[in-house]
């Protein structure tokens, strides 16, 4: 007969009793991994832009003048970007694998019972964390009359403050998609 473990104050454990679950990251660390995160989605944004200029550039555009290029092409451009995010980080979150930050880092995604992220969940997981994007470019959209505009900036945190006030900690979009940050 085997004994159950020890509960340990501040350590969750699994429904019935088995062995602990991973402890969350704390907020600090998982920030600091976000930041380096952002940094690197820059990058690969500024790649793919790189890469679809010579397709969403006006044609026969000589001058040495700035032009914008037309809206159906800044709208397969930004569909290209979010379709890659969508593609990189479904595929990175899935089956226990990693971004390079959360290596770095030395965290991990997992399912509120402490096992690997599905596919499903992990783009879950990448919509849910534009809740905040979206509702900073609506607000600029409906304050770009009134002058006001810069301050929809602010809706852009709301997905990393909902960890201010979450019983757990989580991020906005780890609640929504079932999972958690964790500390290897």
């Amino acid at each position: 007969m085997t004994t159950p473990p020890i509960a340990q104050p501040g350590v969750a454990t699994a429904p019935g009793g088995t062995p602990p679950l991973p402890r969350s990251a704390n907020l600090a660390r998982r920030i600091g991994a976000l930041t380096y995160e952002a940094l690197l989605a820059v990058a690969m944004a500024f790649g793919v832009g790189f890469a679809l200029l010579p397709l969403v550039s006006p044609v026969g555009s000589a001058s040495r003048e700035l032009v914008v290029p037309p809206l159906f092409a800044r709208t397969i451009m930004a569909c290209a970007l979010v379709g890659g995010g969508a593609l990189y980080y479904g595929w990175c979150w899935s089956r226990g694998r990693r971004t390079l930050p959360q290596k770095t880092w030395r965290l991990r995604l997992v399912g509120l019972d402490g096992g690997p992220v599905s596919w499903q969940r992990a783009l879950l997981r990448y919509a849910a964390a534009w809740i905040g994007p979206a509702m900073a470019l609506t607000g600029y959209a409906a304050l770009s009359t009134t002058g006001h505009a810069r301050n929809a900036l602010a809706f852009m945190l709301v997905n990393y403050c909902w960890a201010l006030v979450d019983r757990d900690g989580q991020f906005l979009h780890d609640r929504i998609a079932g999972t958690r940050v964790v500390a290897d």
